[in-house]
């Protein structure tokens, strides 16, 4: 009975150690994880590291964005901060009148969209010739491509604008949609080279397999290559129509139509109408004693405008955010 009595206690110890031992790796695993499966430690950082990122780019926008609606007693009042006491319209109001925003908006999209449709035309041809041809020089206009690209905009910008004023192109569209579609609108070399590197990896024999069917060069880039290259477009394009939406500079410069009525600048955009407001204001004469109250109510009409502008790029990206994302990773476009 003693011997029984005696091997049971070092049984039953040890087995609370070795439970007490699972317990202690299974707390370890939880909090560091396994090859499978992430441990709360690392979650905990990497969610860190996204919100304070995170908050980084929102905090602008969610600035702009309570101050848009704030009244002008919100703004003078020390005591708000963020939220306003009543969510007021008023400013967005002002400001679609002061921009003329949905005739802006029209022609910004006309401003941007002819030109990127030029530039996927353009650019895809010129990057399935320089992919699936070989022939003397190729290499020399790949690297005056690489070149055009590294080389800043304001070196060529004046020798540009006396070849548009010469040719005639100036305080017209065709300014921005002839140098498009001729492979050189704004930043056509990045969109050359994503082409260029995505029909390099369309197999070759696909290509001579329609060849041996009868197919020529025409038919075999638009039945084979072009359907394949849909993530390309889809980059291309919203890269291309989000640059010449912001862009404020080369279309103030190239497009000075007036108008005989109201005396205007014809096309123009939602951007160059916030920045003409935004001069306007800064520049405007304030008596001492509505001096506060003025530029404070112009601030949240500025922040109104800015919100009104940045809109429609917000509501293209959620939309093709998706699509966006997966034609990033199939085109190549990384950081190395």
């Amino acid at each position: 009975m003693q011997k029984e009595l005696t091997t049971r206690q070092p049984a039953e110890k040890r087995n609370g150690r070795s439970s007490g031992s699972s317990r202690k790796d299974k707390v370890l695993k939880f909090l560091r994880g396994s090859r499978d499966k992430n441990g709360l430690i690392k979650l905990l950082v990497i969610y860190s590291l996204l919100i304070c990122i995170s908050f980084i780019y929102l905090y602008p926008i969610l600035h702009m964005l309570t101050r848009s609606f704030m009244t002008l007693g919100d703004m003078l009042d020390s005591s708000i901060h963020w939220i306003p006491s009543r969510l007021d319209g008023s400013n967005y109001a002002s400001a679609v009148t002061l921009m003329d925003y949905w005739t802006s908006l029209w022609k910004s999209f006309v401003l941007a969209g002819l030109p990127t449709l030029c530039t996927l035309v353009s650019c895809s041809l010129t990057g399935y010739g320089l992919a699936r041809y070989k022939f003397r020089g190729r290499a020399v206009i790949i690297g005056i491509i690489i070149l055009a690209f590294v080389l800043p905009r304001q070196v060529t910008m004046i020798p540009t604008y006396q070849l548009y004023k010469e040719m005639g192109l100036t305080n017209t569209i065709w300014s921005l949609i002839l140098p498009a579609f001729l492979s050189q609108g704004l930043n056509s070399s990045i969109f050359i080279m994503i082409f260029w590197q995505f029909f390099r990896m369309v197999p070759q024999s696909l290509i001579e397999a329609s060849k041996i069917d009868g197919a020529g060069a025409a038919r075999s880039f638009f039945t084979i290559a072009l359907p394949s290259a849909v993530p390309a477009f889809i980059t291309v394009g919203l890269f291309c129509f989000v640059w010449y939406w912001n862009e404020s500079y080369l279309t103030g410069l190239y497009l000075r139509m007036k108008d005989i009525n109201n005396q205007v600048p014809y096309w123009t955009t939602l951007t160059i109408q916030l920045q003409n407001f935004t001069t306007n204001t800064s520049s405007g004469s304030y008596t001492e004693t509505a001096a506060v109250g003025a530029r404070t109510q112009t601030e949240t009409i500025k922040m109104a405008a800015t919100i009104l502008t940045v809109l429609p790029m917000m509501i293209v990206y959620f939309v093709l955010q998706r699509h966006f994302v997966e034609s990033i990773d199939r085109t190549g476009i990384t950081g190395e």
